[in-house]
């Protein structure tokens, strides 16, 4: 209906107040859009009063120029926030990568005592090489801080361990029979400040004591993993025995053959997470923010921005940790081997995420900044950077408008011209005459457009365009949901009339029909949707929203059949032959707007409720009826109109049969 090609010129229509048509008119669904609109007074459709507006090329230059230096200011701040932000997360990544590398020093050096120790010739964990495996193993101990014990156990129940921490001592452990017997040598206590006797000093036995336990070497996650891998273990997070502290333990499987025949030996250091919380808690006194370490399956061994040591497994709950972790579940990356970054909103505030994977304990190491602590003064700088160029741009742009010159007359005519072509007012059009070029070309091109629409007017009703861009509609495809009430018709034994009738009788059987048709729609508001050859689709309740829709749908249809009966009559006497019509009402949700493709457009309405209406007036045929209305319908008449119930028939399309009510008329004619 609209062509794609003229609906750029109709955007300034839409500030026109146009008169909406007579109520009395037929109208296609487009033009029905403005038959219940009022009449605008004769103040509201004059036009408005327009502002004078001065214009120069000074001014144009200056707006150029204006908006390439605005450009070139965004551009220049953009990339200062994109600097600022990248100078950002290099710092935090610096800190984090710190840490990292604390931690995996830390685990290096903690690995290699094992290693060492499990490489030792004459390692063994009771029998004749007990007395030097100790000895090796207290020497290793008192070099690696790292570690707070280590030892070593075979598969038939003796294990040797020197540890550090609650006390200094020697544990010999031996399980036979189900029970374990178990002799500690306690050594002496090093002194705070680091000095102290030689190596055999610090070696003395100052009291044993020996006692029974229910320690089972054999029964140990570290033993049991390092035989069940074969290879070199970090176990889970558990409290040490002897310690009573969260740690885990690095274990090392090491198979030996002596005078006794082949054994399998374990060689293993336990570190506390005490000492991963030192290394954690460095990130927050090195600068702002603070850091956490989580095991494999997310708990948390140790965290920065909580006091103390962790002595036992929680989930990271609560603060910014929780929040992060949170995240990282929820995106998929708190199982990633790779490192990610990420702002986060935590409480109002923005803060700068960092995660890494430590590879040998797959641990996740999470680091978190304020962004406001890290780039807070620098953002600011570049604000006031920015503010200085602005106002510099603000100079020029004063004394770039007091030096223009101006030129407002052609182009105040030229923008009235504008506007009458914008409400299709084309006839009579003045030219404007300017030494300006640019203004010559403007008012060439308006003349040109002004030309071009005389001739597409022939073809579009000017009247439908300009009510429909009144209203506010776009002119391009656009649709609402609507409860609608649709109304559908059709001439019965229209084929056999047609085959019978001359062409030229027919077409003005039809003629009259449509008419007489349009008339009583546009008397009770409704739209025309479309004619569908010898039928017609009706809704009401779009563009307009009537409350008593089915009411005007059911008096339209009775008003119909009344002087269709008048003007079949006529016919009959002129020896033509009638126009039976069959009336199906249906009222349901439907899709209203503008529809169509690019370049050809119509108000209509789509969906399933016309398809009902036109399947209740097929009805008519098998019941003998002339106007049929669903049960959506008979309940919105509130019994305003006499109907009689019929029966629930099956239609086409649906699966549940559909109740319909044939609406009574005055005085039906004879079959």
């Amino acid at each position: 209906m609209f062509p794609a090609c003229i609906q750029p010129y109709l955007a300034g229509a839409r500030k026109a107040k146009i008169a909406g048509c007579p109520r009395g008119r037929a109208v296609p669904a487009s033009r029905a859009m403005a038959s219940e609109s009022p009449t605008p007074s004769p103040a509201a459709a004059s036009p408005r009063r327009l502002r004078r507006f001065r214009v120069d090329v000074g001014t144009i230059i200056t707006a150029v120029v204006l908006a390439q230096s605005l450009l070139l200011v965004g551009l220049g701040y953009w990339g200062a926030q994109r600097l600022v932000t990248a100078i950002g997360e290099s710092a935090h990544r610096a800190d984090h990568l710190r840490i990292e590398d604390k931690v995996n020093a830390f685990l290096a050096k903690a690995t290699s005592v094992v290693q060492a120790m499990a490489a030792a010739p004459s390692l063994r964990p009771a029998g004749e090489g007990a007395v030097p495996t100790a000895e090796l193993l207290w020497v290793l101990l008192q070099q690696s801080p790292e570690l707070d014990s280590l030892y070593v156990a075979n598969d038939v129940g003796r294990m040797l361990m020197v540890q550090r921490y609650p006390d200094p001592a020697v544990r010999h452990i031996v399980r036979e029979h189900g029970t374990t017997i178990e002799t500690w040598e306690f050594k002496p206590k090093p002194p705070e400040d680091g000095t102290g006797s030689d190596a055999q000093q610090r070696y003395l036995t100052e009291r044993i004591s020996a006692f029974r336990s229910d320690y089972d070497p054999l029964s140990r996650s570290w033993f049991s993993m390092a035989l069940q891998k074969q290879a070199p273990v970090w176990t889970r997070p558990y409290v040490f025995a002897a310690a009573q502290e969260l740690g885990v333990t690095y274990a090392i499987p090491s198979r030996r053959r002596d005078a006794s025949g082949a054994q399998v030996l374990v060689a293993a250091g336990d570190v506390t997470l005490g000492r991963l919380a030192d290394f954690v808690r460095q990130f927050s006194r090195a600068g702002y923010g603070d850091s956490a370490l989580l095991s494999a399956d997310g708990q948390v061994l140790a965290r920065s921005d909580q006091p103390g040591r962790a002595h036992a497994l929680h989930a990271p709950e609560g603060g910014v940790l929780g929040a992060v972790h949170t995240h990282m579940l929820a995106d998929g990356s708190a199982r990633g081997t790779i490192a990610t970054h990420f702002p986060i909103q935590v409480d109002g505030r923005r803060y700068l995420v960092q995660t890494s994977r430590i590879p040998s304990t797959h641990w996740r190491l999470i680091s978190w900044v304020p962004e406001e602590k890290l780039l807070g003064g620098l953002r600011r700088a570049v604000l006031w950077a920015m503010a200085l160029v602005l106002g510099f741009l603000g100079l020029i742009v004063m004394v770039s408008l007091r030096l223009a010159q101006r030129v407002t007359a052609p182009v105040e005519q030229l923008s009235r011209i504008a506007r009458r072509i914008g409400r299709l007012d084309l006839d009579r059009l003045p030219r404007v005459q300017s030494r300006v070029l640019e203004i010559q070309h403007l008012d060439q091109a308006l003349d040109d457009s002004a030309r071009g629409l005389k001739a597409f007017r022939k073809f579009v009703p000017v009247d439908v365009v300009t009510q429909l861009v009144d209203r506010g509609h776009d002119l391009a495809p656009s649709g609402e949901p609507r409860r609608i009430t649709v109304m559908f018709t059709d001439v019965g034994g229209f084929t056999r009339i047609a085959e019978t009738t001359p062409i030229g009788g027919l077409v003005d059987q039809l003629t009259q029909y449509f008419n007489l048709a349009a008339a009583v729609v546009a008397r009770h508001g409704g739209t025309i949707d479309k004619y569908i050859g010898d039928g017609m689709l009706v809704f009401w309740g779009a563009p307009t929203e009537w409350p008593d829709a089915e009411l005007r749908a059911c008096r339209a249809a009775l008003e119909l059949q009344t002087e269709l009966d008048a003007l079949n009559a006529q016919w009959q006497a002129q020896g033509r032959a009638p126009f039976p019509t069959r009336i199906g009402i249906h009222t349901g949700p439907a899709i209203t707007g503008v529809l169509g493709s690019n370049d050809r457009l119509s108000y209509t309405a789509v969906g399933d409720t016309m398809n009902v209406a036109s399947r209740i007036e097929g009805l008519n045929k098998e019941l003998g009826t002339r106007i049929l209305i669903s049960q959506t319908t008979f309940e919105g008449l509130g019994g305003a109109l006499p109907t009689r119930r019929l029966d629930a028939m099956q239609i086409r399309g649906r699966q549940q049969p559909l109740l319909v009510y044939e609406l009574l008329e005055a005085a039906p004619p004879a079959a």
